[in-house]
């Protein structure tokens, strides 16, 4: 048996068929390139993904040389600061690795302060939105009983709700505000 092919058929669909791969076409060579992160961008990434990292640590970084970071900051725990030192000397790039995170003194006095503050400030209305994140955007950092906010938030209100907070919890010397609005 043969079959006979139906040419008026496939001349019907041809144009239809030309302009989908020409679509295809356009579609494909539009995708954006992905470009690999920069030295900064993974730093800055490997540092948020610390597993003892929480809200009462800062820690920043700056890029010397092009090949050497430098790590600053505060944090309450040694692990953290060894943490942040042992991933950033292993990523990519990163040739000399000067860590001058501090490690914050053992304190019941300073740990009560963070909790009541942490308690002060993400238990206001509005706050929830901050709390919830895996990696806070507000940073609590209590030293001798003076409290630092760090990070960012949404609005001028926040700002300033965050800061009437830290200075409401009692024991509190006094309240740096170093939040940005974002």
């Amino acid at each position: 048996m043969t079959r006979k092919i139906n040419w008026i058929g496939i001349l019907r669909i041809w144009p239809v068929l030309v302009l989908m791969l020409g679509l295809a076409a356009v579609t494909v060579s539009a995708e954006p390139r992905k470009q690999a992160p920069s030295l900064a961008d993974e730093v800055r990434h490997q540092l948020r993904m610390l597993p003892y990292y929480s809200v009462f640590d800062e820690l920043g970084f700056t890029i010397k040389d092009a090949h050497t970071v430098v790590l600053t900051g505060e944090v309450t725990r040694p692990i953290v600061k060894a943490d942040a030192e042992g991933t950033v000397r292993h990523i990519e790039g990163v040739e000399k690795v000067i860590n001058n995170i501090e490690v914050l003194p053992l304190s019941h006095f300073d740990d009560s302060i963070r909790l009541a503050t942490y308690r002060a400030i993400f238990s206001r209305p509005g706050f929830e939105k901050y709390a919830i994140q895996a990696v806070s955007p507000i940073r609590i950092i209590v030293k001798n009983g003076n409290v630092t906010l760090d990070g960012v938030v949404g609005s001028q209100f926040d700002k300033t709700l965050a800061r009437i907070a830290a200075g409401s919890v009692p024991g509190v010397f006094s309240v740096t505000d170093n939040l940005t609005i974002g």
